[in-house]
């Protein structure tokens, strides 16, 4: 039995990530905002930006893999969407990225690694 998939970068399925939030948010027009009678008024210009937020425990290896994705402008996204529980696509890029040491070990240490995923 194969387990769910949550990301892909650039193609690469990630390991299982020991946490994962997924976040849409709406992006307003600067002529939004509050009115002279203290109503708000939203100017929608894009519903449904999504942002991720993962982690992950891994080897080394994963975190050589992990840091490269950092470093590049754009990136390839297949993610699990939480509302409909299926893989979508999306052009994103990374920031927040970190790396903490959580164990050391013989092979180099067990680590986590974790990051913020923003869509364009």
């Amino acid at each position: 039995m194969s387990h769910q998939v949550f990301l892909k970068i650039n193609g690469i399925e990630l390991p299982l990530p020991t946490s994962y939030l997924m976040e849409l948010r709406d992006i307003e027009a600067d002529t939004g905002g509050e009115t002279e009678a203290g109503t708000i008024q939203r100017d929608i210009v894009r519903r449904g930006v999504v942002s991720i937020s993962v982690s992950f425990n891994c080897s080394p290896k994963w975190v050589k893999q992990l840091s490269s994705f950092n470093i590049q402008d754009v990136l390839q996204i297949r993610y699990l969407n939480t509302q409909t529980l299926e893989l979508r696509s999306a052009e994103m890029y990374i920031d927040s990225f970190n790396v903490r040491l959580i164990k050391d070990t013989s092979y180099k240490g067990l680590w986590e690694v974790s990051f913020n995923l923003h869509e364009y």
